[in-house]
């Protein structure tokens, strides 16, 4: 095992706070600080340390991957399946959507026969495979996620009680279901922008009657009789942050949610999604594939979108944590099951002054602290991580011992195979 250094990512999106305080550096930082990313990702790849000097992981499982990866290495040509993260969002991500593995290996392919540069904006897939993910809050954590079952969208178009919504509301009311939703999408994400800058006021004033209604709360909370309030919040939120984006109209068609610490919320291919606010732990089969919808500068490409987007309602996508059930002593571990075989996860909560505590399922795997201070012990080897703060569990690594010290702390597990 050897200690992995995260390659630190900054967008505008990103927090000038949250990575910083996590790590322990001066706070704010001179840039919004985004993703802390853990893996083999050739755009970005962590180092490890290895021998006194710094290695990329890249690098050290291209060179020897059947000894990093082990077993899994031919099933994944050799490279490191997922992508680890800590993501800190300030402000809305993009809206966005990522393909499955035949579309993202028919639309690699065709960009690459068209000659479009791979590191181009007009370029749609960087590379030919899927992208599911998984994050898991390690505050509250809000996202949009997924089409919401069409009545309760035509119940929220017609609570805002704009005349210019109603001709939608009854289209979809007509025709409840993929279908319906399909084409609403359509209509609203390819609006001509004289028409968008229309009906967006109209909407946004809808939702501003809809707040100062004297049962909305302050909070966010959707009290007695009002539904709809975080949906509200979030559709005036978008606008201000993506004036005359058409995403602002298609946000209304998604489930709002919201992540309490410890839960987590994972995305299969083609559901559209954004996430809003606050710090997860996010894992990923490792591509870089994004299709995006709207609420960014970035391009956005509606025809190839539609072809990948999974139109049918989608219940929240909400994965609980389930205890292991192994044997820990005072301290637990939980997963989060998933259908992606590139990757698991688990979480272990360990406890102060316990004894140190296997973990199962790990090399090829990479352990990252969120709380506390780990000690990771391989027979007479010792590691010790801190709060943002990783290792590298190669294959050949067996027989890892994780334990709490000066208090209590908090371990995540990625490796191989789904759960």
């Amino acid at each position: 095992m050897h200690e992995l250094v995260g390659a630190l990512r900054s967008y505008a999106w990103g927090s000038r706070t949250a990575l910083a305080q996590l790590c322990g550096r001066p706070v704010p930082s001179a840039h919004p600080e985004a993703e802390l990313w853990f893996g083999a990702h050739p755009a970005d790849p962590a180092q490890l340390s290895v021998d006194g000097r710094s290695r990329s992981l890249l690098e050290v499982v291209s060179a020897d991957p059947r000894h990093e990866l082990g077993a899994v290495a031919p099933a994944f040509d050799g490279r490191l399946p997922f992508l680890l993260k800590i993501l800190a969002a300030e402000e809305p991500l993009s809206l966005q959507a990522h393909p499955s593995a035949d579309q993202a290996r028919v639309g690699f392919e065709r960009e690459n026969r068209t000659r479009v540069p791979l590191d181009s904006p007009m370029r749609n897939y960087r590379d030919d495979s899927h992208k599911p993910e998984l994050v898991v809050a390690l505050e509250r954590f809000e996202a949009l996620a997924g089409f919401r079952d069409p009545r309760r969208t035509v119940a929220l178009l017609r609570a805002l009680a704009v005349p210019e919504l109603v001709n939608y509301a009854e289209l979809l009311a007509a025709q409840p279901d993929s279908a319906g939703l399909r084409t609403l999408f359509t209509t609203w994400i390819t609006l001509p922008q004289a028409l968008l800058e229309r009906l967006l006021p109209q909407v946004l004033d809808g939702c501003v009657r809809y707040l100062s209604d004297k049962n909305s709360t302050d909070n966010g909370e959707t009290s007695p009789g009002k539904e709809f309030v975080a949906e509200a919040r979030t559709t005036l939120e978008l606008a201000e942050a993506y004036p005359g984006d058409a995403g602002v109209l298609a946000a209304l068609l998604l489930n709002r949610i919201t992540l309490e610490p410890g839960q987590g919320l994972f995305m299969a291919a083609g559901n559209l999604h954004a996430y809003l606010r606050g710090v997860g732990v996010e894992i990923m089969a490792s591509s870089d594939n994004v299709l995006r919808g709207g609420l960014t500068p970035k391009h956005v490409d509606v025809p190839e979108l539609l072809r990948v987007l999974d139109f049918e309602p989608l219940e929240l996508p909400i994965v609980e944590p389930e205890p292991t059930g192994d044997p820990l002593g005072e301290s637990a571990s939980f997963r989060y099951r998933t259908p992606a075989p590139e990757f698991a996860l688990r979480r272990f909560e360990l406890a102060a002054d316990a004894e140190p505590a296997p973990v199962p399922r790990t090399g090829p795997g990479i352990m990252l602290c969120t709380a506390g201070t780990v000690r990771l012990l391989q027979g007479t080897d010792e590691l010790r991580i801190t709060p943002g703060g990783a290792a590298w569990i190669s294959a050949a690594d067996t027989d890892i011992r994780a334990q709490a010290i000066d208090g209590a702390a908090q371990l995540f597990c990625a490796c191989v195979g789904g759960e």
